[in-house]
């Protein structure tokens, strides 16, 4: 009888232990199987994620950031701990024993979902495993999925530390709001470093890897917080936080960023602008777009942001005095559906959606309003981030009558008497408020619009190239087009002095007389008569004048004389353009180019002629640290030495190329001064420091410009329309963009300074007649005196008049300095009398340009 028990219980041991070694042999045989053909994590030792590149200012704040995945790389040694149990007491309490799986983790989850019937499914995977997954593996629930999962997991428990994994799985997590990572969702849902988390805001944190979508800190609130206070209980079930920590984290409330409770960060940077996004655009064509957005890159960008807000301001004050004189309303285009109107809380949502520009602040910020009543003569309106007041905020008829409403079919209507002859109920617009100059009082909410025309704006240091300000429209929410790189434009008459560079360094001077006569020229579109902008011709004048009162009839002459070969091979030498074209037209600045590039070529007359290549950009340092581009590659002589004798400062060796002759550049500025002194920048501009520069307008007023500089800064600026359309008789570069120069230097000249250009060696000045050219005694004086520089050895000879092989002809009425025609009585360098020609008559004139 026992002889046949033990014979049952051998057979069945036999079974089961052949059973189990079957099992073995089928397990073993399946992980061979799918261990074969696994990617490599090899690579994760030299893993660098996907982090967030950013720009700072000079003084060392951040301006911006950009990335694809919003990520903020953060290495385990600076992790906190309490961060880490955290997400240890969520995802894998046995994360610290285990070797890259947990059996006992597997067969609990197992066992759950049998009891449960398959309604408890969860998973059971450690944070090894949720590695593998998130790097090698895709995340669909399948057996074969799970095996390779397991195998991947022992494999990187044996190559990286505990400690490396963790800070994989931390840095790489998603974990919603487009966080990725730990610091960069500590930062989005508290604003807050890792360093300064509470107990319970790390519990949220790790709450969130299971389904980020679902647990939202206001959608999901109830569901979060119990959430957060179990993963509490389960740190202090692993002895992470005591009990006492546990039972008071656990009642406070969950706050949040999304909740209102915190600041976003996003709210502590300014509003992205042109200049970043140049920034942005410039480093994604120099290392690429994928290592821009996905390296790291710390950014020190060049701007001033003091200067950056006044350079905004002084562009957007002319654009919209220039569109509010039309006397034109354009509605946005945007309106708000009836059944919200209603309800403050629905129209506010709805208003919150819209589409519209919330980034410009010109006078006051200017907010996005829905209109929500029209009145008998005024139109009640309900404003974005104003809370509503007793009565409601309106807009009065006297606010409207400036203006008429452009309708649909392109038609203006009447002039508006009332808000109803420029409003419709749910109409989306802007406003702002308007207060008294004299104690900021409140006087009403104004109604406002972006203009249809517009412009750019940059300045930079002569010496540097450091762009310190760039604007590239009225608001880059409205247009992210930047016209000061952007817009290719013709420069007009902000042009000629390549012209006038290339013949002073071709032998001409200050005093050469050139003829101003009327041209005809063949081309083969047809007979070519330019003209002056004053539609009037002056005789034989010096260069000097040519440039101060912008004549074309000269300098098309002159262009002739010198030969457009030269004068293009200058605008090219100065980076005006890459291959300009050799047609006579162009002397007047009819090809295009970009504001950018104008204002870097004025900046080498203004330094002397040496060249200087713009940046926005000073350094950019890796993810490491480590320093991949520096502007400044000038040469410190003795920043190395141990000491320096009392006064003496370390020099700088500059290693710039010279692009002009350095006494050309000084003679070109000395008549650029004259140009905002007595011509035709003089009504706009006039600052506390020396100044000189250029105005421009093309034909039709289609592009007015100008540009100018001080000892240290220039700066420019361009106005037009982006599809190009005349402006208007009295748009002209000095009316216009001269008073944009004028706001934004005054401050500039207030931060920066400014003095006296310097002279450099290797000339003499000598007295002339600027209407004439003629020699005057060393004691003459007047208005009509002007100390010329020539250099030295190159005694200049007065009296030769050129006329570019373009004859004038006989008889021809010339206009006097007075306007009308006659002489004026001089006293030449020979202490003699003599009668001078009759010339131009300077308070007609205006900016010249493409005729």
């Amino acid at each position: 009888m026992f002889r046949f028990i033990f014979s049952i219980f051998g057979a069945l041991f036999s079974l089961v232990t052949l059973g189990l070694m079957m099992v073995a042999v089928t397990i073993g045989a399946v992980f061979w199987i799918y261990g074969r053909d696994l990617p490599s994590h090899e690579f994760l030792k030299q893993y660098q994620p996907a982090t967030i590149s950013r720009i700072y200012s000079g003084e060392g704040q951040i301006i911006d950031e950009f990335a694809k995945e919003r990520r903020l790389f953060a290495p385990a040694d600076e992790i906190p701990d309490l961060v880490k149990y955290a997400f240890i007491s969520a995802e894998d309490k046995n994360f610290y024993s285990h070797k890259g799986y947990d059996a006992r983790g597997m067969i609990s989850a197992a066992v759950d979902a049998v009891k449960s019937r398959g309604r408890d499914v969860r998973g059971a995977s450690t944070i090894t495993q949720q590695v593998m997954k998130n790097f090698l593996l895709s995340g669909d629930r399948q057996a074969e999925r799970k095996i390779k999962e397991i195998i991947l997991a022992t494999r990187l428990e044996k190559s990286l530390s505990k400690d490396k994994i963790l800070e994989l799985y931390l840095n790489e997590i998603y974990l919603g709001q487009n966080s990725y990572g730990v610091a960069a969702a500590a930062q989005t849902y508290f604003n807050k470093p890792l360093t300064d988390l509470a107990p319970h805001e790390a519990a949220f944190l790790a709450s969130l890897p299971k389904a980020p979508s679902d647990y939202h800190p206001v959608r999901r609130k109830e569901r979060v917080t119990k959430r957060r206070n179990y993963v509490l209980r389960e740190m202090a079930e692993n002895g992470y936080i005591s009990q006492e920590v546990y039972l008071a984290e656990r009642e406070l409330p969950l706050k949040s960023v999304q909740n209102g409770d915190f600041e976003p960060f996003r709210d502590q940077l300014p509003p992205r602008d042109y200049f970043t996004d140049e920034i942005r655009r410039q480093l994604s064509k120099d290392f690429g777009e994928e290592e821009f957005f996905s390296g790291g890159m710390t950014v020190r960008a060049t701007v001033d942001p003091e200067m950056q807000i006044e350079a905004a301001d002084a562009l957007r004050r002319e654009l919209e005095a220039y569109d509010r004189g039309l006397g034109v309303w354009r509605p946005t285009g945007k309106t708000l559906p009836e059944d919200v109107l209603g309800d403050e809380a629905a129209w506010r949502e709805a208003l919150g959606a819209v589409s519209i520009s919330r980034d410009i602040d010109l006078e006051a910020q200017w907010y996005p309003a829905v209109v929500l009543e029209i009145g008998k003569t005024d139109a009640r309106i309900g404003i974005e981030n104003v809370a509503e007041v007793e009565g409601g905020h309106w807009i009065p008829a006297k606010d409207v009558q400036w203006a008429r409403r452009m309708n649909a079919d392109g038609k203006l209507g009447s002039k508006a008497r009332i808000a109803a002859d420029l409003l419709k109920v749910g109409e989306v617009v802007l406003v702002r408020r308007m207060v008294a100059d004299s104690d900021g009082s409140f006087i009403r909410w104004t109604l406002r619009q972006v203009p249809q025309v517009q412009g750019g704006f940059m300045a930079m240091d002569v010496n540097t190239g450091r762009v310190i300000a760039m604007q590239g429209g009225f608001s880059y929410q409205h247009s992210v087009f930047n016209r000061a790189t952007q817009a290719r434009r013709q420069p007009g008459s902000s042009f000629k002095p390549f012209v006038y560079a290339s013949a002073l360094d071709s032998g001409y001077t200050p005093a050469t007389i050139v003829i101003d006569a009327p041209i005809e020229i063949n081309t083969p579109q047809g007979l070519w008569r330019p003209r002056n902008s004053s539609n009037k011709f002056y005789g034989p004048t010096p260069l000097r004048t040519g440039i101060e009162q912008s004549r074309n009839l000269m300098t098309i002459r002159l262009a002739e004389e010198v030969g457009m070969d030269v004068v293009a091979d200058y605008a090219e030498r100065f980076g005006v353009y890459d291959n300009m074209g050799r047609f006579l037209a162009n002397s007047l600045g009819s090809e295009e180019t970009t504001l950018f590039r104008m204002v870097a070529a004025y900046a080498m007359f203004a330094n002397g002629g040496e060249r200087v290549e713009p940046t926005l950009v000073d350094r950019v340092q890796d993810r490491f640290g480590k320093t991949i581009y520096r502007h400044d590659k000038r040469a410190c002589v003795d920043c190395e030495a141990p000491f320096l004798p009392e006064g003496v400062g370390p020099r700088i060796v500059s290693n710039r190329d010279r692009v002009m002759n350095a006494i050309t550049a000084y003679q070109l500025t000395s008549m650029m001064r004259g140009v905002v002194e007595r011509g035709t920048a003089a009504r706009t501009v006039g600052l506390s420091v020396p100044v000189a520069g250029k105005t421009g307008t093309t034909n039709e007023a289609k592009d007015v410009w100008f540009v100018g500089f001080t000892s240290n800064i220039v700066a420019g600026c361009f106005i037009g329309y982006d599809n190009p359309r005349p402006m208007g008789r009295g748009a002209t570069g000095g009316r216009m963009c001269g008073p944009v120069f004028q706001q934004f230097m005054q401050k500039a000249t207030a931060k920066y300074g400014g003095g006296d250009f310097e002279i450099p060696p290797g000339g003499h000045f000598i007295k002339i007649d600027r209407f004439t050219g003629a020699r005057l005694s060393d004691e003459a004086s007047g208005d009509y005196v002007v100390a010329e520089y020539f250099r030295d050895g190159e005694e200049p000879i007065f009296g030769i008049t050129f006329d570019g092989g373009f004859a004038m002809g006989e008889g021809l009425p010339l206009i006097g300095r007075d306007g009308g025609e006659g002489g004026k009585q001089v006293t030449t360098s020979t202490g003699k009398k003599a009668t001078v020609g009759p010339k131009a008559s300077f308070g007609s004139l205006s900016a010249g340009g493409l005729y």
